[in-house]
């Protein structure tokens, strides 16, 4: 925090700046009255933020203050805009009553929001886990740990960078923590590209992690987790519970289990194969991304799940086929998946309303949604039971419809309550006598006071009589002067007016006093009914845990089958072979963007580890190669996934890492540029392959000179193929036609190339994958396509010539030097001086085509006139 002046302060400023310098880098929303008001610096940010008045006030002799501000019960609108832009903020509360004080009210922190730890739902994204994650690094390993506050998920990892990498890429957390003397450590696992947030050392260690860990479970030990052979990854997730501790999340009964991500149960998706196959996100703004066309999930925690199972496929066949086989039942019986989405409509975000129970947070609206969630679970078990399908069955036991406090809930809360509890209303009538006693007094006044109005207008005669309230004498009964007379003594006078006078009794008095507290006590005793609830219901959480963790698990099963049935996808077949064999296989996200009425081109693919490890796939640019080479990775992702597949038929035996180097692009932020980058990527696939990796190198070494890029890709792919007992399975797209002479060297590289057509100077795209290699790549004729000016396009052909011609001079010479045209050697770069340039070629072409000899004076004066203009003097 910057140094602060010396004046003297206002004692509500000494307040603020001993609050603030427990939390320097957070904005401090500090409450005042009915706003929450931010000073200084934080107002000058927060305003910028938020977008409101930044004005100044005194704060001591001579000295003012910046000074902006909000309603206190705007915090929804705000809070989530400031932790958005990345900002944490500490919520600052009045904890005692103002008017139970004369000095100045104590305040003190409740809450620390940061990027990380929110359960805010203006904050959170419902189709997204909102992820802290922990590092620690030693030489051996690094240690990893994901806790999601918000749902309960906690889980713990240690590796090596790339797996951490790995993992980091896959979760995406939102923030980050890790030890200050670590930070230069961060940018080795990619953890620089996300918000990070250092912690002090002292809370990286193990028997202090350990310790933390096994109080919050109430265990001995960790070996029931299976994490207690993870040394860095219980620092990493001790270091978690003690951030918890340090912005005062201490309700955390939620965070009932820690569970090891186990390297060995799922694919390897670098960060650089999501990317490259557009996982979850594009380059491109608005593109349709795998997620897109998969997620038909129904509720928040099934959409969060999807994620989840996209980022990390399963590798073990028995587990894949469980779901095939549940995707399969859905698939062919319709009225069973149509019952199951129907209960599933009637849930909302089970996972992160059950965390509110646990936190004290929940309102009576969600209560009630808990409540029908747990309605709709009974018929979901019936469904499963019924289906024959041994998951679905297991599903259905596991299924928990907590009828005891589902029914509690169904009786002691109205069918309809309002969000906020002080708004009244929530408890149903006929839970507590006193409560309806109470209900009874303040909201059946009126009836009362009219009865009692024409009780004493009979009793005295006065007909004009009418009784009466304001705050400053409370319950009145009016009298106009002209009855004045007939006022009983016991009537005591409390205002004179111009036509009447205005008097209380005992029993009215008595009456107020009684009417007044009921709505108090009422408050008050609501509460405590609905607090009591709440305790009972955090009995349930881990039951209603489990019953979220299920029920998304049917929810994304179900979603396979619905896009299964949409887009006519395929059961594929799983199994352990070292054979991937896809028939009229299509890009699931390529398909759906195709005009109406247009096909996609279907293509086979196979690939072995004996007779066909590699497939050199050349062709022309703009053919289809890359959406060939990533179909087929997605066509194997969705098949491990659990999903049906873009194809007519898929053998897939399962792989274990899909690896791809998938278009170019300069890293300039960090100093790279594309080769840099092709090579970055080459290395972690060279140095993490194994004998069930699937491959996929499109275009590799066109970041460098021809001849440069051909020797890098030649000696990748013999690479690739003379890995004894590895043969990793390989598509490599190129535009190096010389690399189809590896076919004849290679026993197990094959030549393909995707076909055109040739319809005099045009090309036909047709699409099709045929086996040969190509010696054509077309690249002019794209230019054009592509709306290349006619004269570059010309000038591309010539060049074109007078390479190819003097390729074939040297070749028939036996000579090596560099194949360029004579006009162009020893000089790579033209020249606007050269004859070659584009503009003089349609100079010289002019002066070409014009007969001197035959020229008027004005006809040169107009000639010269054009070669100006296409000069562009």
């Amino acid at each position: 925090m910057a140094k602060q002046k010396k004046y003297v302060e206002t004692p509500l400023m000494k307040q603020y700046y001993s609050i603030k310098a427990k939390h320097p880098d957070a904005i401090l929303l500090f409450r005042v009255g009915d706003f929450y008001e931010t000073f200084g610096e934080d107002a000058i940010k927060g305003a910028s933020i938020l977008g409101i008045t930044l004005t100044k006030r005194a704060n001591g002799a001579a000295s003012f203050v910046e000074l902006a501000g909000f309603p206190h019960h705007s915090l929804d609108v705000y809070l989530p805009k400031l932790v958005r832009a990345g900002q944490r903020v500490a919520i600052c509360e009045q904890l005692e009553d103002p008017k139970t004080t004369k000095k100045i009210v104590k305040r003190g922190i409740t809450e620390l929001v940061t990027p990380g730890v929110s359960i805010d739902d203006n904050v959170l994204n419902h189709k997204e886990n909102n992820f802290l994650a922990s590092l620690y690094f030693t030489r051996q390993s690094i240690g990893v740990s994901f806790l999601d506050i918000s749902t309960g998920e906690f889980l713990a990892a240690e590796g090596d960078k790339s797996y951490i990498d790995k993992l980091i890429s896959s979760f995406k957390p939102k923030e980050i923590l890790f030890p200050k003397e670590a930070k230069e450590m961060l940018k080795d696992v990619g953890a620089d590209a996300f918000y990070t947030y250092g912690l002090d050392d002292w809370v990286y260690n193990y028997d202090n992690s350990l310790e933390k860990l096994t109080k919050h479970f109430q265990t001995n030990n960790l070996k029931g987790f299976g994490i207690d052979t993870l040394h860095t990854g219980i620092i990493a997730a001790g270091a978690i519970l003690c951030y918890l501790d340090l912005t005062q999340h201490h309700q955390v009964q939620h965070i009932s289990s820690i569970a090891r991500i186990e390297e060995d149960k799922y694919v390897w998706l670098d960060k650089f194969t999501i990317h490259n196959l557009e996982l979850f996100g594009s380059l491109h703004e608005g593109a349709k991304t795998l997620i897109h066309i998969l997620d038909k999930t129904i509720t928040p925690m099934g959409a969060r799940m999807m994620r989840r199972w996209v980022a990390l496929p399963l590798k073990n066949v028995e587990a894949i086929n469980h779901r095939l086989e549940v995707v399969k039942e859905m698939y062919s019986n319709d009225g069973l998946q149509d019952e199951i989405d129907y209960e599933l409509r009637k849930i909302a975000d089970l996972e992160r309303i059950i965390s509110k129970v646990a936190v004290g947070r929940i309102n009576p609206r969600e209560v009630v949604q808990l409540k029908n969630a747990l309605e709709a679970i009974e018929p979901i078990i019936a469904y499963c039971k019924a289906s024959g399908n041994e998951t679905l069955q297991s599903y259905a036991d596991q299924l928990n419809p907590c009828t005891a406090i589902k029914e509690r809930i169904s009786k002691e809360i109205v069918a309809e309550p309002p969000v906020l509890l002080n708004k009244g209303s929530v408890i149903a009538d006929g839970i507590s006598d006193e409560l309806d006693e109470l209900r009874s007094i303040a909201f059946s006044g009126k009836d009362y006071l009219q009865r009692l109005q024409q009780r004493e207008s009979e009793e005295t005669g006065i007909p004009s009589l009418k009784i009466g309230f304001n705050n400053v004498f409370g319950y009145y009964i009016e009298v106009r002067n002209t009855h004045k007379d007939k006022v009983p003594e016991t009537w005591i006078r409390k205002q004179t007016l111009v036509s009447a006078e205005r008097y209380i009794t005992e029993e009215l008095k008595e009456y107020e006093s009684k009417i007044l507290g009921a709505e108090e006590k009422i408050a008050h005793l609501e509460l405590t009914l609905y607090n009591k609830l709440i305790f009972a219901l955090s009995e349930y959480i881990q039951a209603i845990q489990l019953n979220a963790n299920i029920l998304s698990c049917i929810d994304c099963l179900s979603s396979f089958a619905k896009v299964s049935t949409e887009n006519e996808y395929n059961c594929p077949e799983v199994n352990d072979t070292l054979i991937i064999d896809i028939k009229e296989g299509r890009h699931p996200v390529i398909e759906q963007q195709l005009p109406i009425g247009e096909s996609y081109i279907t293509n086979n693919i196979r690939l072995d580890n004996n007779a066909q490890q590699i497939m050199m796939i050349t062709g022309p640019n703009m053919s289809g190669k890359s959406a060939l080479l990533r179909q087929t990775a997605l066509i194997t992702l969705m098949a491990q996934v659990g999903c049906f597949v873009p194809a007519s038929e898929a053998k897939i035996g399962v792989v274990d890492k899909i690896f791809t180097r998938v278009g170019a692009s300069d890293n300039i932020s960090m100093g790279e540029s594309t080769f840099m980058v092709e090579m970055n990527e080459a290395a972690s696939i060279l140095n993490n392959i194994s004998q069930r990796s699937l491959i996929l190198f499109d275009e590799l070494g066109r970041g460098t000179s021809t001849y440069d890029g051909i020797s890098i890709a030649w000696s990748i792919v013999e690479y690739i193929h003379q890995m004894k007992d590895i043969r990793a399975k390989t598509l490599f797209a190129t535009h190096y036609h010389e690399l189809n002479e590896m076919e004849t060297s290679f026993e197990r590289i094959k030549n393909y190339n995707v076909s055109i057509k040739e319809s005099g100077n045009q090309i036909i795209f047709l699409r099709k994958l045929e086996r040969g290699g190509s010696n054509h790549s077309f690249g002019i004729h794209v230019a054009k396509l592509a709306g290349m000016p006619k004269t570059v396009v010309d000038r591309a052909n010539k060049i074109l010539v007078q390479l190819e011609s003097k390729t074939k001079e040297d070749v028939s010479n036996e000579k090596t030097t560099s194949s360029v045209p004579s006009n162009m050697e020893g000089d790579y770069q033209l020249s606007i001086f050269q004859l070659d340039d584009p503009v003089l070629e349609q100079i010289r072409e002019q002066i070409k085509n014009t007969d001197i000899n035959n020229l008027t004076p004005m006809e040169a004066l107009n000639k010269l006139d054009e070669i100006k203009k296409i000069s562009g003097l």
